[in-house]
C-alpha cells in the first residue's frame, strides 16, 4: 500500500487536519520557501501532532551541526535533503535519510547509485530550483525503479493525477504539498480526498 506524506505544514490548523486524516508522514520545511518554518514553531506543532505520524525535516545545503541540532530539538524521525548534499554528508547522520533527486531524463538516475540512503525522493527538474515547483516529470523514466529502491514520488501530485502516478511508478510514498493547498495554505478537503484516493 502506497503511503502518504503531506509536506510543508506550518499552522496549528494543518496539524489538526492531519491528526484527523492520518497521513503516514508529515514534512516541516527548514529552508527558504513559502512554507519555511523555524525550529521553535515546528516543535510547538510537533508537540500536538499525533504520535503515529512520522515527522520529516526538509533541509537544503545546511551544515551538519545545524541539521542535527534541529532534528534533536524537534525529535524528527526522518531527514530529507533537497540540495547538493554528497553521499558522504548524508552518511553522517543517525537518522533515516531521504535524498531528493531532480529528474530531467534517464541520465538523472545515474546519480542515485552513489547514495547510501534509505529513501530516494524523485522530484521534477526545474532549472535554478531545488523542488517545490508543483510540476510533474515523465514518470515512465522511473517506472521500474521501485524494485530495488524505496521511492518517494513528488512533484505536482494532486487528486487528478495521483492514481495514474501510483499506477505508473508504484512508489512507496507519495509526497504532496501544493496539490493539497488552496491559496497557499493546506486544505482539509483536498488532503481528505487525496488520502481516500490513495487508500481507496
Amino acid at each position: 500500500m502506497t503511503k502518504i506524506k503531506i509536506c510543508g505544514l506550518k499552522r496549528e490548523e494543518d496539524i489538526l487536519y492531519v491528526n484527523e486524516l492520518q497521513p503516514d508522514y508529515v514534512g516541516f520545511v527548514f529552508t527558504k520557501s513559502t512554507r519555511q518554518i523555524d525550529k521553535y514553531k515546528a516543535k510547538e506543532l510537533i508537540d500536538i501532532l499525533d504520535k503515529n505520524i512520522k515527522k520529516v525535516g526538509v533541509f537544503l545545503n545546511n551544515s551538519f551541526e545545524q541539521v542535527n541540532e534541529i532534528a534533536k530539538y524537534c525529535d524528527l524521525d526522518i531527514l530529507q535533503f533537497h540540495g547538493d548534499e554528497s553521499p558522504m554528508y548524508c552518511n553522517q547522520f543517525d537518522y533515516e535519510i531521504w535524498k531528493a533527486f531532480r529528474i530531467r531524463d534517464e541520465t538523472s538516475l545515474k546519480e542515485l547509485e552513489s547514495y547510501p540512503v534509505k529513501g530516494f525522493l524523485l522530484d521534477t527538474f526545474v532549472k535554478g530550483q531545488y523542488g517545490g515547483t508543483g510540476k510533474i516529470f515523465n514518470w515512465d523514466i522511473v517506472s521500474d525503479i521501485n524494485k530495488d529502491k524505496f521511492v518517494i514520488l513528488a512533484g505536482g501530485l494532486k487528486c487528478e493525477n495521483i492514481k495514474k502516478a501510483i499506477k505508473t511508478v508504484k512508489p512507496h510514498v507519495v509526497d504532496l504539498s501544493s496539490g493539497v493547498e488552496v491559496n497557499g495554505v493546506k486544505n482539509f478537503e483536498k488532503i481528505k480526498k487525496i488520502i481516500e484516493s490513495v487508500r481507496g
